[in-house]
């Protein structure tokens, strides 16, 4: 049998132990003086009372609550990252035009290890951005939104609005990101209806538990979130390799992103199959994470065929409609910030942020601001009439900032467009239950928001 002073002993290595690792937690190395705040506990730090979820859209209490404790900047640890988040939006814009020099794109442990790049996959940041923007927006952006994409578009929500109305209700949640889904899925890489469907179903299932506990055994949601990451990352390797053993001829040659990636293996250093999966994968996750009845009615009263597809020069007459937009961009924060890892220390208000940590730019504290915006929990898109490209561009940033600002930006805003268009001329709609907004930190709505849909009779 043991003696007692072997217990003993054992008692005070467990004791000391833990003295340690809860004094390194809680002091860590700086360079200077920490922002205000605390790191939590040994390894999980504050993640619990963050993901508790909150039925508002207001900030999120976890935020709230630490901003009027300590000021627009606080330290904090997630699951084990140490964090400082900043509400200071002069700081914030700076850190924005930082990237590649004072601070780098950083994610969260789940987004992490769905993004992450080693190897080859890994060029130089500023090049994989520039490359990775300048693919996004040959398929996304403006000329591509005139020449055919609202068009496109406009089609696909016609007949998804009509499939719906055949039906007895329908989870306008669901459906509508499974509808922006396979459409920006499309765009990038044409496959058979059965295999896209797949796709934009599993990549659903996977990004719904985007911030979960980071806890990787079987049974856990974040396990789960990775098992659907790595199915989708096999899909996109089969379609990848079939598209590059097929002779790309005018018989086979189909025109999406992949083709042209396809074309750049020859000519551009580290882009390989591998790498173009990755990208994929990244830009999909993009397109899943993206009502003025009289301005509609205007437009259609001069068209010379009431049921024909909504044009460039009709999106741009939308002036309302890019208002409610615009508000529902502002009120709509899916994400309580981006985030950004420093590269060196980094010096704010007397405090220094030390290499390595992770800075949250709360954009959703500029959005709720009520210094900037009137009675700011209030959808009010009238808020926008006079408003001066100045002042959205420097108070709404629901897509990022600095180089790294969303490509999609402006598709996003138009087919907001082309589905209230369509919705609000052609249908009329009762709610059957659901639409409880909840965030943990995420915002979503809980349960989905479950609708009647059925086609206005002239």
């Amino acid at each position: 049998m043991l003696s007692v002073e072997v217990y003993i002993v054992g008692f005070v290595i467990v004791f000391l132990t833990q003295l340690i690792i809860t004094y390194r937690w809680r002091n860590p190395k700086c360079n200077g003086k920490l922002p205000p705040g605390s790191l939590g506990f040994p390894f999980i730090g504050e993640c619990l009372e963050l993901i508790f979820p909150a039925h508002s859209h207001d900030l999120h209490p976890f935020i709230k609550k630490r901003l009027q404790r300590y000021g627009p900047l606080f330290r904090t640890n997630i699951a084990g990252r140490n964090i400082v988040v900043s509400a200071d939006h002069e700081f914030n814009n700076y850190i924005l035009q930082q990237e590649e020099k004072l601070v780098v794109r950083s994610y969260l442990d789940l987004f992490e290890k769905l993004f992450k790049q080693s190897g080859e996959l890994r060029p130089d940041g500023l090049a994989l951005h520039k490359y990775m923007k300048t693919s996004a927006l040959s398929r996304f952006g403006l000329e591509c939104i005139k020449k055919n994409l609202l068009l496109q578009f406009d089609q696909l929500v016609r007949s998804t609005f009509h499939s719906w109305s055949t039906q007895d209700r329908v989870d306008l949640k669901h459906a509508s990101v499974a509808m922006f889904g396979e459409f920006g899925t499309n765009q990038l890489c044409i496959s058979d209806p059965e295999t896209s469907k797949q796709l934009v179903d599993t990549f659903i299932n996977g990004s719904s538990a985007i911030m979960s506990f980071p806890l990787n055994i079987p049974g856990t949601t974040y396990y789960k979130s990775l098992q659907d990451k790595e199915k989708v990352m096999k899909m996109l390797k089969e379609i990848v390799d079939e598209r590059i053993a097929s002779p790309q001829d005018e018989n086979n040659y189909k025109d999406d992103l992949l083709s042209k990636l396809i074309k750049d293996i020859d000519t551009v250093d580290f882009v390989t199959p591998e790498y173009i999966i990755q990208i994929l994968f990244s830009l999909m996750f993009a397109t899943f994470q993206t009502i003025p009845v009289a301005e509609h009615e205007e437009i259609i009263a001069r068209r010379k065929n009431s049921d024909s597809s909504v044009t460039w020069e009709e999106y741009k007459s939308m002036t309302f409609t890019l208002q409610v937009v615009n508000e529902a961009l502002r009120l709509g924060n899916t994400i309580p910030g981006f985030l950004r890892k420093a590269v060196k220390d980094i010096k704010v208000k007397g405090y220094t942020i030390p290499a390595g940590w992770a800075i949250m730019a709360c954009h959703t504290a500029l959005h709720l601001d009520p210094n900037i915006y009137k009675d700011p929990l209030k959808f009010d898109p009238s808020r926008w009439k006079d408003a001066k490209p100045e002042f959205i561009s420097k108070n709404l940033k629901p897509f990022g900032g600095g180089i790294k600002q969303c490509a999609g930006a402006d598709f996003s805003r138009a087919s907001m467009c082309i589905f209230l268009h369509v919705f609000v001329t052609k249908y009329r709609w009762t709610i059957v239950e659901g639409g409880e907004i909840v965030q943990n930190p995420i915002m979503h709505i809980k349960n989905g928001l479950h609708i009647s849909l059925s086609e206005k009779r002239d």
